[in-house]
């Protein structure tokens, strides 16, 4: 498969590049979120999260914009769109728990915000890792095992997303909770989306057995 690969479509290898500038920024992206989290939440890393994010919506523009004028692609056309577009959603959504953090003057980070930090730390370094990998697929099954833990990790997150939300309904301060259940729940869709980007990368290594 390799081989063909390399055959039809020497010239192409540009769209394995783009996919892996932008798993790469993802998980730059998920390494600030860390470090802003848990840093006691410094200001000035927000500024950061949003240049990584510009930065994913340029990586994810020319990606189609090279879509629309190839005919022929390394893996299918659909498969590079729909990768594309849910590592765009990753870093979207830990912009926007990011942002509401800041903009609802949260000045400590809470149990929660740590710990989705760190498993959307890890669901990024396995999403990084298997991008790279669908590149020349020399390893298949390994690429399938980064894809099942990023599944294990996304139902962790969802653990904490139940508990945590629990957690907060026994409290009385109806504004806190309003907003802190708002950015539990972008950090947990966040993961969503990288079970999402797991899922394709499944679909492509599935392909191209």
């Amino acid at each position: 498969m390799e081989w063909r690969l390399s055959w039809l479509v020497p010239q192409e290898k540009k769209f394995f590049d783009m996919l892996e500038s932008e798993a790469a920024n993802v998980l730059k992206g998920a390494q600030t979120l860390s470090e802003f989290v848990n840093s006691g939440i410094k200001p000035q890393l927000i500024k950061k999260i949003e240049d990584i994010e510009h930065s994913g919506d340029d990586i994810v523009h020319n990606i189609f914009e090279e879509l629309n004028k190839t005919f022929i692609t390394p893996i299918d056309h659909e498969d590079i769109s729909k990768l594309a577009s849910a590592l765009d959603d990753v870093l979207d959504h830990i912009h926007a728990a990011a942002r509401r953090i800041h903009n609802y003057d949260i000045k400590k980070p809470t149990k929660p915000m740590k710990e989705f930090s760190k498993v959307l730390l890890e669901t990024c370094k396995e999403l990084d890792a298997a991008v790279n990998g669908i590149r020349n697929l020399k390893n298949p099954e390994s690429i399938e095992k980064r894809c099942v833990k990023v599944n294990t990790l996304e139902n962790d997150a969802d653990e904490i997303l139940n508990s945590s939300v629990a957690e907060l309904l026994k409290g009385k301060d109806a504004i806190k909770i309003i907003k802190l259940k708002e950015i539990y729940e972008f950090l947990e869709s966040a993961m969503d989306r990288c079970e999402d980007a797991a899922d394709v990368i499944s679909d492509i290594v599935v392909k191209h057995r």
